[in-house]
């Protein structure tokens, strides 16, 4: 930037190896996901400095700064040093995005650290994730900012460099060889040039690891170039005496095609696990069958074997009974012939009765499903899944999760077999998941949460999409209304339609993906999630 600087040290490191640095010079290799860096950009702004005569307005210069804060924005206390000193300069905020510039107000100043805090007059900006992990050597890093040799390059007038513009993104790499003396700052090798001051330096997730400051100064074309960013161990301190709570993670940055084939791998080994365990269950029920079989056979052979000895025993004493009524009538006892005849002809019914009732092959087959009733019940119990319905505690899985704004906290679901949650929010079933899309019209930020009941494995997908995607999805979100759940087939196809609609403006990848593992043992939870399960729109 073009302001006269008042601090010696700032003087000779800024003004001398700032303008020396070129960003056209020693690109590396762009290691970040652009979509990441991309979702970076547009908390990213210009800020700019305007010398005003109450009737005319002056470009003096400019730096670089971010969101920290929907209302405020994080730059070099270099950047903004002449405000404190003459009453006729004003701050602007120039965003990466939109139509409109704001206006802003230096708020908090600490020169010896390099930080200044700015606050917006009016508007809104995306607000960037610091990274509160550690910094690994030769980790590969992206500067962004607005580099004035670039405008310059390209011919930009004052009025342009007024009006919101992409800003330019360089890589590099994390050399933890050396410190500057003044403050605790990281040492890169993204390149960097004037304006860039106050940009952030962030990692292949987006997540801010630093705001830069300055550069080294190049003797000779031979010589490397270095930058120096004000470390997240300095920002921290200086934003929480400003009071400004900032989002940040220290979840470690992992790509979603990294993620895409582990899920893969999963996938392929729960179901080769389940294929195994069908084939035990198959070989314990064969074996189980086979068993019963045994038992089912040596009970109808024996009950055949009872049945025929009854009613041989009953067709004996069937027939002495006729032989003594026989008898009885030779000697003219008529009541005992009677008696004897009607004996005997009970016994003989008997006996062909209990003959003819005795058990047939037929009942082996019934005994043997029976026998096996049980554990196929206890199979099918086992084999039935997740039971989800009712109340549902859900814990982040870290190693399924790509975390890059988020904390993870628990999630509470409550849930119904018609895909209503939490009693006011109806999701849209396909296949064996249910989602639900949401587009808030103030967050810049559209989420997709999904529930498969059968795994009870819930997932949240966070798109930090541009400005144009946003105004996409929220024309195509107004078009259909809902309220609370439903059951009615022609509401379900308007929420299908309305998802698959805001799917198709989507980018390929969200930015951050939480998975969580569900347990329905969940009636004392009381924790919600950071991102909404059934708020929105």
């Amino acid at each position: 930037m073009t302001l006269t600087l008042r601090t010696p040290f700032f003087r000779i490191l800024s003004l001398l190896a700032l303008s020396l640095l070129s960003v056209t010079s020693q690109i590396g290799s762009a290691h970040a996901e652009q979509a990441d860096v991309a979702a970076t950009v547009r908390g990213v702004v210009r800020v700019v400095i305007i010398a005003t005569n109450g009737e005319e307005a002056y470009f003096v210069g400019h730096g670089s700064g971010f969101a920290v804060a929907p209302d405020k924005v994080l730059t070099n206390a270099h950047v903004v040093e002449l405000l404190r000193t003459e009453p006729n300069l004003v701050v602007g905020i120039i965003p990466s995005q939109g139509k409109k510039s704001y206006g802003g107000k230096v708020i908090a100043y600490s020169p010896g650290n390099d930080l200044a805090l700015i606050q917006l007059k009016e508007g809104r900006l995306p607000v960037s994730t610091f990274f509160a992990g550690a910094v690994e050597d030769g980790q590969s890093v992206t500067a962004i900012g607005y580099p004035g040799s670039v405008d310059r390059a390209q011919g930009l007038d004052l009025n342009q460099m007024t009006h919101p513009l992409s800003p330019v993104k360089t890589s590099g790499t994390v050399s933890m060889g050396r410190a500057s003396q003044g403050f605790d700052t990281l040492l890169h090798t993204a390149p960097m040039a004037q304006g860039n001051s106050g940009g952030p330096l962030v990692d292949d997730c987006g997540r801010v690891l630093g705001v830069n400051s300055f550069g080294s100064q190049s003797e000779s074309t031979a010589d490397a170039e270095f930058g120096f960013a004000i470390s997240n161990r300095e920002v921290a301190s200086f934003l929480r005496q400003a009071g400004v709570q900032f989002q940040r993670t220290s979840a470690q940055c992992r790509s979603i095609s990294e993620l895409d084939a582990e899920e893969a791998k999963r996938a392929a080994e729960d179901q080769a696990k389940k294929s195994e365990q069908a084939r035990l269950a198959s070989a314990e029920r064969d074996k189980a069958v086979a068993l019963a079989r045994e038992k089912a056979e040596q009970q109808v052979y024996s009950s055949r074997e009872n049945a025929v000895a009854i009613a041989g025993l009953l067709l004996v004493l069937g027939g002495v009974a006729l032989a003594g009524a026989m008898m009885f009538h030779i000697q003219g006892r008529e009541k005992e012939r009677l008696w004897a005849g009607v004996g005997g002809g009970v016994l003989l019914l008997g006996a062909l009765i209990i003959f003819l009732m005795r058990p047939s092959f037929s009942n082996i087959d019934e005994a043997i499903d029976a026998n096996t009733g049980n554990s196929t019940a206890a199979t099918t119990a086992t084999q039935s899944g997740y039971q989800a319905i009712g109340n549902n505690l859900c814990r982040l899985d870290e190693n399924r999760s790509r975390i890059t704004v988020s904390d993870g906290e628990d999630a509470l679901l409550n849930w119904t077999e018609s895909g209503c949650v939490n009693k006011n929010t109806q999701y849209g079933q396909n296949g064996a998941e249910w989602s639900r899309i949401f587009v808030p019209g103030t967050e810049d930020v559209i989420t997709i949460n999904s529930f498969a009941p059968a795994t009870g494995t819930y997932k949240v997908e966070r798109y930090l999409a541009d400005e144009e995607t946003l105004t996409k999805a929220r024309q195509l979100r107004q078009q259909f209304r809902f309220d609370g759940c439903t059951a009615s087939h022609a509401d379900m196809e308007k929420l299908q339609q309305m998802q698959a609609e805001i799917r198709s403006v989507l980018p390929a990848h969200p930015n951050e993906r939480l998975v969580y593992q569900c347990n329905n043992d969940s009636a004392k939870a009381t924790k919600t999630p950071q991102t909404p399960l059934s708020s929105g729109i």
